[in-house]
């Protein structure tokens, strides 16, 4: 599907697909068949305001203030109240798809009805998102628990003029300047409306997508650095073998194993040595890469199916479950999105860390065979040598960011809240996890080509000399050594950016994906 076409939101109905192109850029329009269910849920916050009986985060206080009873005359001053006290996130600005998602995320979340919000105020935030208007978002600051507090109520207050916000230009300044020059107003909250924004798990789960989104693009990438690890060692390719992975029955161990198969099949440098290798066995690195990745593809399958769950769920409290009936409970509390984040960290960690070995493997002559770290005059050039050590140092920084966040609790709001989930910051590691891993990958990639140069003019398969090709329009073979710094920040955007799974699947050779 084109990325530039747009997304509906229809509440309660989107697939990971619909996130994830969002996520790169895709424009968004709003089904309208939700208006009437936001409607309803307005009405009955309206008709319950006003009345004796205490409903919480109506006419009440907030988390342990929640036995204070507020006037009706308060009842507008008290939705402020909240989201300007909670606006008390610090830290760096979040990154402006990841705060778009989260917004998407939210209005749909809204859309379903039982969140109590105003069809104006419901508006208000699609109007954001159509003008391409985007609050500046802290990112620290949610322990995942009580919904993303501080980074929602960034989110409402830019939204009432408070704050900051970067318009469609890329243009930085107090968000009530940026909403009247985009011809919108601020907007002004009524009951239940500042709650219905800040509570729910839209900062956590937008980071925790971005991430699962990233690591799809570097275990593409990586079953393709793999095959070509394997070509440019000589390595043997019966360890692919369907009759081999059918045995054991893991799904994600079986697409890999057949993926590699269908990458290597046809190589003229597989075939120069299948008869005559004294060798019995590979190192794990190459042999094991179905093991490996196919356990990574099941566990970031796992969490992706958790993550799709989220985003079309309502987390805010307390929720509108009838014409007549509002009642609290606590699914703002993010558990199941920190299990996600785990996942996909283990995941992109072990995405890195089987590639460096493979990396460390090529540049070792008496492992690999070819000359001492990749360069046909070493001793005077050290070739590849520095970019393994790089590989080595991201990938134990992915291990030391890999620690769960979601065994992690620490009690907030005078202990009302006393179990946290931690799912804010174990999403937002993702990110940065996934850069890491895909310089990993970008390294072995580079190493892997030039091995292969050495074995010309014997050529690998169809599918994998395209890929080399790709890669040499923009990164040449290492001769004499040069500014490796350029050459693996191309490599890095061949990653990063998909183009390489994208031109396996174009001629005929699809890898497993994650997410749907």
């Amino acid at each position: 599907m084109p990325e530039n076409k747009a997304v509906t939101i229809k509440p309660g109905a989107m697939t990971l697909t619909d996130w994830r192109r969002i996520y790169f850029g895709a424009p968004i329009v709003l089904d309208d068949a939700c208006l009437a269910p936001v409607r309803r849920s307005a009405a009955v916050i309206a008709r319950l305001a006003g009345q004796s009986e205490a409903v919480y985060g109506v006419n009440t206080g907030f988390g342990k203030l929640a036995s204070v009873r507020i006037a009706p005359d308060d009842v507008a001053q008290l939705q402020r109240n909240i989201v300007l006290s909670h606006a008390a996130g610090v830290g760096d600005a979040t990154s402006r798809p990841i705060v778009r998602l989260m917004m998407a995320m939210k209005l749909a979340s809204l859309g379903i009805g039982a969140s109590g919000i105003r069809e104006e105020t419901f508006l208000h935030l699609n109007a954001l998102l159509q003008r391409d208007l985007i609050p500046v978002v802290p990112e620290q600051g949610s322990v995942g628990a009580s919904g993303d507090l501080a980074p929602l109520a960034h989110l409402a207050a830019a939204m009432m003029g408070v704050g900051d916000m970067v318009d469609a230009a890329g243009e930085f300044g107090p968000a009530a300047q940026v909403l009247r020059s985009a011809g919108l107003e601020p907007c002004e909250l009524a009951a239940k409306e500042g709650l219905a924004l800040l509570n729910g798990t839209q900062f956590s789960t937008a980071q925790a997508l971005a991430g699962l989104f990233e690591a799809e693009r570097v275990f593409q990438a990586a079953l393709i650095s793999g095959a070509l690890s394997v070509e440019a060692a000589r390595g043997s390719d019966t360890p692919f073998d369907r009759r081999i992975h059918a045995l054991r029955g893991h799904c994600g161990q079986i697409e890999v194993a057949e993926a590699q198969l269908a990458l290597l099949k046809g190589s003229a440098i597989r075939e120069s040595h299948r008869a005559d290798d004294p060798r019995v066995q590979d190192p794990y690195c190459l042999r094991c890469q179905p093991q490996v990745m196919g356990a990574v593809l099941d566990l970031l399958r796992q969490a992706a199916a958790t993550l799709a769950i989220e985003a079309n769920g309502v987390s805010d409290n307390p929720l509108v479950v009838s014409d007549s009936e509002v009642i609290s409970g606590g699914n703002f509390h993010a558990e199941p999105v920190a299990f996600a984040a785990d996942m996909i960290a283990m995941a992109l960690c072990e995405i890195g860390s089987i590639s460096e070995r493979r990396s460390a493997m090529l540049v070792d002559s008496a492992l690999s065979g070819l000359p001492a770290f990749l360069t046909p005059n070493p001793g005077l050039n050290s070739g590849f040598m520095i970019p393994q050590v790089t590989a080595a140092a991201l990938v134990s920084e992915n291990k030391q960011r890999a620690m769960p966040a979601s065994v992690d609790s620490i009690p907030t709001s005078a202990n009302q809240e006393d179990h946290v989930s931690m799912a804010a910051h174990g999403a937002r590691r993702l990110s940065p996890m996934a850069r890491n891993a895909a310089s990993v990958i970008a390294i072995e990639l580079l190493a892997a080509a030039q091995g292969c140069d050495f074995l010309r003019p014997l050529a690998s398969s169809d599918v994998l000399e395209s890929v080399k090709a790709h890669l040499r329009d923009r990164v040449p073979t290492l001769e004499d050594d040069r500014h490796m710094h350029p050459d693996i920040e191309a490599a890095v955007g061949l990653v990063r950016s998909g183009a390489l799974a994208a031109l396996a699947g174009e001629l005929g050779f699809p890898l497993p994906a994650v997410s749907a």
